[in-house]
């Protein structure tokens, strides 16, 4: 299983299943500072420094009631359509890279599927595979109310096709959706937002795709074996399970939840609710940097590849985000004091070993 066990948030009630980065989204769609949370976090019972937490889960009821509060901070009543666009394959952590790996559109979805239960237990998702097209239908296991499910079923298509679009890369004219609430008084901003045809007061929510483009190759899987390197992201997010929540952590954390070497400074920083310079000065205090943290995952990641995989060095280089495997063998020989290629034939013959910590 890709999702590692977190401690919940509350004593009592339902069991919490949904990460908080989601609601910190909500928070930075809304362009909210720290001090504004409160706001955010109005009858959720959760305090500032628990929601900002890497570890907590939030309830079903909490997560409605953010949202809640989130529809009625923005004004805006397309905001389900707004939110949704940040859902880029990065923020559903483990579950997006397996998807964003994925040889086809048609695999990525059924990794979705397979995996959606360990991020919102209380929506799921069927697929019906015919000749022609793909049905993707989403149904919620909770009650909800009429204006909620309405933006979050805005979310969930927007998300799917932040998916889509990004491993076909281009818009999907082809795809239909089906909403089940009724035409909005906003509907005509719906085309700003989903390419294709859009239906409402439909008896389930529903996206509809061509076979033809659900199996067409993804540009960014690039690499011959893409379960291994899951694989591999799995083993180094159990890992972190037993650290302390400390930033080193959290930031490895958010490292590993998407492609190697493409979480900048500032993203990870502004995901923290915290300045690029807070982050630097709490890292220096841990003794360490986002460099050094960087460089750590990259070069595990690089190890593994070259010593459990029969991937070319070009392949691992773009597998690992380097656009010239000259620079990606300069930072291997940085890493390990000698170039990929001998490090691959001294591992596998067992004459030397990766240094400690470094895989």
């Amino acid at each position: 299983m890709i999702a590692v066990q977190k401690k919940t948030v509350g004593k009592q009630g339902p069991r919490p299943g949904i990460p908080t980065n989601y609601s910190r989204l909500i928070a930075r769609e809304l362009d909210l500072a720290a001090k504004q949370l409160p706001s955010l976090l109005r009858g959720t019972g959760l305090g500032v420094t628990q929601f900002l937490s890497e570890d907590d889960l939030l309830t079903v009821a909490q997560q409605t009631r953010i949202l809640r509060n989130a529809m009625e901070l923005s004004g805006q009543p397309e905001f389900g359509l707004r939110l949704g666009r940040r859902m880029t394959p990065a923020t559903h952590g483990a579950m997006g890279f397996v998807a964003y790996s994925s040889p086809d559109l048609l695999t990525a979805l059924h990794a979705v599927q397979t995996f959606l239960p360990m991020r919102a237990g209380f929506i799921e998702l069927h697929l019906q595979q015919g000749d022609e097209r793909l049905e993707c239908i989403l149904h919620y296991r909770e009650p909800l109310d009429d204006d909620i499910q309405r933006c979050l079923s805005e979310v969930m298509v927007m998300a799917f096709f932040e998916f889509g679009e990004f491993m076909v890369g281009r818009p999907l004219h082809e795809a239909e959706v089906c909403f089940a609430h009724p035409k909005p008084g906003y509907h005509a901003m719906y085309s700003d937002f989903l390419s294709g045809q859009i239906h409402f007061d439909c008896n389930q929510l529903k996206l509809s795709l061509p076979m033809a483009l659900c199996r067409a190759p993804n540009a960014s899987a690039n690499h011959e074996n893409y379960r291994l390197a899951m694989q591999q992201c799995e083993a180094m997010l159990a890992q972190l399970q037993a650290d302390k929540p400390s930033y080193q952590t959290r930031l490895k954390k958010m490292m590993l939840s998407r492609p190697p070497g493409t979480l900048s400074e500032e993203e990870a920083a502004a995901s923290l609710f915290i300045s690029k310079r807070t982050l630097a000065r709490k890292l220096n205090h841990e003794g360490s940097s986002f460099r050094k943290i960087r460089d750590e995952i990259l070069s595990q990641q690089a190890a593994l590849h070259l010593r459990d995989s029969e991937l070319s060095i070009e392949a691992i280089a773009a597998l690992m985000n380097y656009h010239d495997s000259a620079n990606f063998r300069r930072a291997f020989k940085r890493w390990f004091g000698q170039p990929p290629e001998q490090f691959r034939l001294n591992v596998r013959s067992n004459a030397v070993r990766p240094p400690d910590g470094q895989a």
